[in-house]
């Protein structure tokens, strides 16, 4: 309930500013609404108690489970299984509060994880890690629709992350195709959330872990030829920055767009990696590349491309910002450097340079330290790496520093003076 507004209706309605009728209805009003919000506290607490609970239990079946016999080792097996899916019958049947869906869910959730690795280990049932986790997630993915719970959905998301990861990464040679239809699995729940609460802490949440999971698993699925790891990345980068211009996306604050930040600095990243000649340098050694791998990054530049004529096609472009293009310049400037070795990399600093303008300008129009700061932050890394590949002199170096921190003081003393000025003339 909004207590501060509540303790205002009294003094309000004294001073006939509103009527006693309306005071009473805004009242009622906001008590319902508090009634009908889950105690998002106690909502955590929850989840992380049935966690313990079922750690707690695991650990002492453990320290004790070479003194049972098989019929008891597979009754406790069942046990959790069992007494979790009550719980969330009795949630679902109940009509419970979303405290108790978050927590029996996640209690039935590690159930069915503790059920199969026991009853595998009880009957020695051959299988790995892998198939395992995928397994387990699987089972698990219709609780998330069945109890709209945030933290399975949070799980689902996490172990699928975990599942690519051994998947693709410790065999080396195997791409985990499978992850993507787990992502596809959790997409509906995902945009409903997007959607429906927009500007939701546990929606934020969610901004962030998706292209961070697509960003540490993505390179699970270069196998082969790694040399195209750095083109995925890009577009990867690419696509995510025009995702968060997405209308629905663009109108949350930074911290809450994971897209637009991941895709803005993994681009700076990365073309910082590539102002090096070194990285061009093996590019220009490829001879030939076919496969899966080639057909995942043509399909990853077709779906950024097509975000981006979307963005267009809504006016949510903005032609002087380089970062909506710069996947699209950077691929052809790959095919380039299959060639040539010296313009890639010449073009990659001065597009640097211009990303970092700017960023400044974006700042500036915005009246945003962090943006401006940014785009200096930019400028700052380019000169640092160009310390490291060419033979400029000590002193030439200390004093493009001492230049760039003057820059820094510069703008945004003119930044604060001007934001200053606007405040004055708003109060006059």
């Amino acid at each position: 309930m909004n207590s501060k507004l509540i303790k205002e209706l009294p003094e309000l309605v004294e001073n006939d500013v509103i009527s006693q009728d309306v005071a009473s209805k805004i009242e009622r009003y906001y008590q319902s609404k508090a009634s009908d919000t889950p105690n998002r506290l106690f909502t955590v607490f929850g989840v992380l108690g049935s966690i313990l609970v079922g750690l707690g239990l695991i650990l002492i079946l453990a320290h004790n489970w070479d003194n049972f016999s098989k019929t008891i080792k597979t009754l406790f097996a069942f046990t959790p299984l069992i007494i979790g899916q009550v719980l969330v019958g009795f949630s679902i049947l109940k009509r419970k509060s979303q405290t108790w869906k978050e927590a029996s869910g996640v209690f039935l959730f590690f159930a069915v994880g503790a059920s199969i690795a026991m009853v595998s280990q009880i009957y020695n049932i051959p299988g790995n890690f892998t198939n395992y986790m995928l397994v387990w997630i699987l089972l698990c993915t219709p609780l998330i629709y069945l109890l709209k719970s945030h933290a399975l959905a949070l799980l689902h998301l996490v172990y699928a992350t975990v599942y690519a990861c051994n998947y693709g990464y410790a065999n080396g040679s195997k791409a985990p195709w499978l992850f993507l239809v787990l992502l596809l699995l959790l997409l509906p729940y995902y945009i409903n959330l997007i959607k429906s609460r927009p500007k939701a802490n546990i929606t934020s949440i969610f901004n962030w872990l998706v292209p961070i999971s697509l960003v540490i698993t993505l390179g699970a699925f270069i196998t082969k030829f790694d040399e195209l790891i750095f083109l995925s990345y890009i577009i990867l980068f690419g696509l995510f920055y025009n995702l968060g211009k997405l209308p629905v996306l663009h109108n949350l604050k930074l911290r809450q767009n994971g897209y637009l930040v991941l895709g803005s600095f993994g681009t700076v990243v990365l073309l910082l990696i590539t102002s090096f000649r070194w990285v061009w340098e093996d590019v220009l050694r490829i001879s030939s590349f076919s496969g899966k791998e080639t057909t995942l990054v043509i399909v990853l530049f077709v779906v950024a491309l097509g975000v981006l004529i979307y963005l267009f096609l809504k006016k949510q472009v903005n032609k002087f910002n380089l970062f909506h293009y710069i996947f699209i310049i950077m691929t052809m400037l790959f095919f380039v450097g299959l060639k040539n070795d010296v313009s890639p990399t010449v073009i990659t600093n001065i597009l640097l340079l211009i990303l970092g303008i700017n960023a400044i300008k974006i700042g500036v129009d915005k009246m945003h330290f962090g943006v401006l700061n940014y785009g200096l932050v930019i400028i700052t890394a380019l000169i640092f790496c160009r310390f490291f590949d060419t033979n400029m002199s000590f002193v030439i170096r200390g004093l493009l520093f001492v230049i760039v921190g003057i820059g820094f003081f510069t703008t945004n003393y003119i930044m604060l003076k001007k934001q200053k000025s606007k405040e004055t003339k708003i109060l006059k």
